[in-house]
């Protein structure tokens, strides 16, 4: 785990093992508990499908959820279908149907449609906020952030009439066109 993201990240081992330990400290003060130490690294590509299949059914939520309790909790193999299968079950997905699209290419598309999005925002890694496709929070955040940002935004998209003297009033009733 280390080495992979001292390579991604261009830092060394003891920084990645900082980072790292920070994130796990976060996520205790959160009440979640990370084992890092015992990640098992892995393509996630089936299970960000399984995600998509899921969202399809109204229940992303809670198989986002699931898998990451999986991933860093624990520390299950989140490429093996027989694991994204029996969590899938778990969450309420029929089992049959969530076999036959891990065997199939079903939601493939909608993943890669999702890293092109990821690519053109230049996200390189989890968790990433975007909003209003404008403003963007990297990495995990204190609320603080969070609140100064949203103010920034509703500051910003504010509507401002200017032309208020001249023009049509609408209200929950219609619009009137005022007389001149």
């Amino acid at each position: 785990m280390y080495e992979k993201l001292a390579k991604k990240y261009g830092m060394s081992i003891e920084q990645a093992k900082a980072n790292t330990r920070n994130v796990v400290q976060m996520a205790k003060n959160a009440g979640l508990e990370f084992n890092m130490d015992t990640v098992v690294l892995t393509n996630t590509f089936d299970a960000h499908r399984l995600a998509m299949f899921a969202k399809s059914k109204g229940l992303m939520k809670e198989m986002t959820e699931r898998l990451l309790r999986a991933y860093f909790t624990e520390s299950k193999h989140i490429g093996d279908h027989a694991a994204l299968t029996e969590m899938a079950v778990e969450v309420g997905l029929d089992r049959e149907a969530v076999e036959k699209m891990l065997a199939s290419n079903e939601m493939a598309d909608a993943v890669r449609a999702d890293e092109q999005t990821a690519q053109q925002y230049r996200i390189t890694g989890v968790p990433f906020f975007l909003i209003n496709k404008k403003y963007a929070l990297n990495g995990a955040q204190p609320t603080e952030m969070f609140v100064k940002a949203l103010e920034k935004v509703i500051a910003e998209d504010e509507i401002k009439v200017l032309n208020n003297d001249d023009g049509v009033i609408c209200d929950e009733d219609g619009c009137e066109i005022p007389k001149k």
